[in-house]
């Protein structure tokens, strides 16, 4: 079975909902219904503005895979408040989360006017430092 939950979630459900109703209006625009065109658009803009809310309020769930104890739709995710990363609406919401570093290798210690040797032995070439005058 997938880790995915795949993305059963009060704010996604809510959205879809809403989103819905406001298509419905939209269609019945097409169809003859002046007020429809408005009333869709209010709707339907009302939709994403839900989701959004619902979705910083821990109500949504980021991408990917997730322990199976947060697979229920009553769970809230607990990393709402400091964002996720490469989220837009968090983003949006001033939430911002960058990816975790790698980690860093550390650098043989040498000195500024220490020339660095590439290898020892056959074929070893001497590499200058900065300021060698080449």
């Amino acid at each position: 079975m997938s880790l995915y939950d795949e993305g059963h979630t009060v704010a996604g459900w809510t959205g879809t909902a809403v989103a819905a109703v406001g298509s419905t209006a939209l269609g019945l625009g097409v169809c003859g219904w002046t007020p429809g065109f408005v009333l869709g658009a209010v709707i339907s803009v009302a939709a994403l503005v839900v989701t959004w809310v619902l979705h910083l309020a821990g109500w949504g769930k980021p991408p990917g895979p997730r322990p199976r104890d947060q697979w229920s739709l009553r769970a809230r995710d607990r990393s709402a408040r400091g964002g996720h990363v490469d989220c837009l609406g968090c983003r949006l919401a001033g939430r911002r989360r960058s990816p975790a570093p790698l980690p860093a290798v550390p650098a043989p210690a040498t000195g500024a006017d220490t020339p660095i040797t590439g290898a020892t032995g056959r074929g070893a070439a001497l590499i200058e430092g900065p300021g060698s005058g080449e």
